[in-house]
């Protein structure tokens, strides 16, 4: 067999354990193996690469540097992403996905940039090559292919630089950008978005659109994400994850790397998946998402609502009451997450079902900050996946569970999306944790989730309001319940 051969079937190997990778990390118990598999294709898929002719040609004509200077791109960018995921804590996984989301699109757009340089050089000059000449024709593949890779990387970049900020809450990024003249900004950029992406495909000889293109694209990705407002950021990336995918596909026909373009395909195709069911969960179109702000600015007044009705309860007051049920389901949000409450929840769990009492956790597609937030926070504690379950399943018996137990989660629970029509998340699926007979909601304050609003479930007549820092309260808890 020859390199060439050896070499594509290298990136075979590489896309069918990237295939057999994401088949394993759709269910938690497989998961960390399918993580593994994953890493092992893509070092397989980066020593291939290595011995592409293109790297090959290059250390016989400059000795052995540009293999060394690959060697230490891969050392340090690996040391980077170990650091990252060792230091980064867990509630701070969704920023983490949408930096690794943006550094995917800015590496798709750098490739496309070299790619497109080397053509350019190699097209030109006495010993011009007809195959580069080929790849400059107006509307060739190359031309194409380089000039979404630049949209897709820049937008893909700016706009996970964007949702960083916002999940991160940075000062500067806390307030949603609502100008209404925002729609005629995003317009004029579409515009030149379209233009440039014909010069660039008429004409890839002239690098100078492409960057230029780039730059609009990066433009485009702060003014699309800038006005998104903190209820919707959990869809806003899964959408970066799918533009990060097809960035890299993009990127794969400019290099003609098979691989690449197998596994863009992949992480774009399930991150457009992940887009739509996060979407349905809720009930939102991915164009109010975009473009509609839901959670920029507070809806109403919460004194309205909770004036005169809230009760609160100290830990020993609701021990009483647990010591008496038969069944309890624990609600998670991103207040457990921000308190790193998940182990004192678990213990919890423990001490109930050490009295006979039946423990589940009811899971809402988009609690937290993104996709799976929940469940990775709980497996994290040694939270067994059967108790976790999904809205679907555990709605319906909510009307037979002694006490809801909510802990940090506001719109996901919030009954004014059946209830009230007027309301910015009506119609938004939501757990009904104020069918159970008793809610015990565990929170600092009254302050309204993401999407802005006041939560009526606070101020229900079997809702008692236990104000505590999340690890705090629970651990109390846990504690009067074995004293008491």
């Amino acid at each position: 067999m020859t390199s060439h051969a050896w070499i594509n079937l290298a990136y075979l190997a590489a896309s069918m354990l990237f295939i057999v990778a994401f088949k394993l990390m759709s269910g938690p118990r497989t998961a960390g193996r399918g993580n593994a598999i994953g890493a092992a294709g893509m070092a397989i898929a980066i020593l291939a690469a290595c011995f592409d002719p293109k790297v090959t040609g290059a250390v016989a004509a400059n000795g052995a540097w540009p293999l060394i200077l690959i060697g230490a791109a891969a050392t340090i960018g690996g040391s980077i992403g170990a650091t990252m995921a060792l230091r980064y804590p867990m509630t701070g996984m969704p920023q983490m996905v949408a930096l690794l989301n943006g550094f995917g699109g800015a590496a798709s757009a750098l490739v496309a940039g070299a790619e497109l340089a080397s053509t350019v050089a190699a097209a030109g000059g006495e010993s011009a090559s007809a195959a580069a000449q080929a790849s400059l024709a107006p509307w060739s593949q190359f031309g194409i292919a380089t000039a979404l890779t630049g949209l897709i990387g820049g937008l893909t970049l700016f706009g996970s630089l964007m949702a960083f900020g916002k999940l991160e809450e940075l000062k500067q990024f806390k307030k949603a950008w609502t100008d209404p003249k925002r729609h005629w900004i995003n317009a004029g950029l579409a515009i030149a978005m379209v233009a440039l992406l014909v010069a660039v495909c008429m004409a890839p000889e002239r690098q100078f659109f492409f960057w230029l293109l780039v730059a609009v694209g990066c433009t485009l990705g702060c003014t699309l994400t800038l006005p998104i407002g903190g209820a919707d950021m959990p869809v806003v990336i899964c959408l970066l994850n799918s533009y990060s995918g097809l960035a890299a596909a993009a990127a794969g026909f400019v290099i003609d790397n098979s691989v690449l373009v197998i596994a863009g395909s992949l992480v774009g195709a399930s991150g457009l998946i992940l887009t739509a069911i996060m979407c349905e969960a809720m009930n939102r179109s991915l164009v109010g998402v975009l473009f509609g702000g839901l959670g920029t600015v507070a809806i109403a007044d919460g004194d309205d609502v909770y004036a005169g009705k809230i009760k609160s309860a100290a830990a020993e007051e609701i021990a009483m009451i647990l010591e008496g049920a038969d069944r309890v389901v624990i609600v998670p949000g991103y207040g457990l997450a921000v308190a790193q409450a998940q182990h004192a929840v678990r213990e919890l769990s423990d001490v109930l079902e050490a009295r006979g009492c039946e423990v589940e956790f009811a899971i809402h597609p988009v609690a937290g900050r993104m996709p799976g937030h929940m469940n990775v926070l709980l497996a994290e504690a040694d939270v067994a996946y059967e108790k976790l379950r999904e809205m679907d399943d555990i709605n319906p018996t909510f009307a037979e569970t002694d006490v809801a137990i909510v802990i940090g989660a506001n719109d996901v629970v919030n009954p004014a999306a059946r209830t009230d029509p007027s309301s910015p998340i009506a119609g938004m699926p939501i757990l009904d944790v104020d069918k159970a007979r008793t809610v015990v909601v565990v929170k600092r304050s009254l302050s309204p989730g993401f999407a802005g609003i006041p939560n009526p479930l606070f101020a229900a007549d079997n809702t008692l309001m236990y104000f505590a820092d999340g690890k705090k309260a629970i651990l109390d808890l846990t504690a009067a319940i074995q004293t008491g």
